[in-house]
């Protein structure tokens, strides 16, 4: 698994290629707790190149979405695949983490 970071004004865009799973899914949550903070509390998860995501990712986003709704931003997935949205589904996780259709409209949203 490997992540490009990015940032639009104060969203952060963290681009996830690969899978999360119980060996990987300690690396993303390190990762998304450094970058989230009191000037970067809205996070967009770019799902683009996520091809799996076992329950341990699905704890990550969880704690992430929390964690980030505790400092007043949220954290969004943009552009998920089949097989992930499948998992989202299937765990009641489509009903807490909103979904978009690419980077830019999850992005965008924070505005609105």
């Amino acid at each position: 698994m490997k992540f490009d970071v990015s940032h639009d004004g104060a969203v952060c865009i963290v681009k996830v290629i690969g899978s999360i799973d119980g060996t990987t899914s300690q690396e993303l949550q390190d990762t998304l707790g450094k970058l989230l903070g009191p000037d970067r509390k809205n996070m967009v998860i770019d799902c683009t190149e996520l091809s799996y995501t076992s329950s341990a990712g699905l704890r990550v986003l969880l704690g992430g979405v929390k964690d980030s709704r505790r400092m007043g931003g949220d954290l969004r997935l943009a552009a998920v695949q089949a097989g992930v949205r499948k998992v989202l589904s299937l765990s009641g996780f489509d009903g807490i983490l909103k979904i978009y259709p690419d980077a830019s409209v999850a992005t965008q949203s924070f505005a609105a």
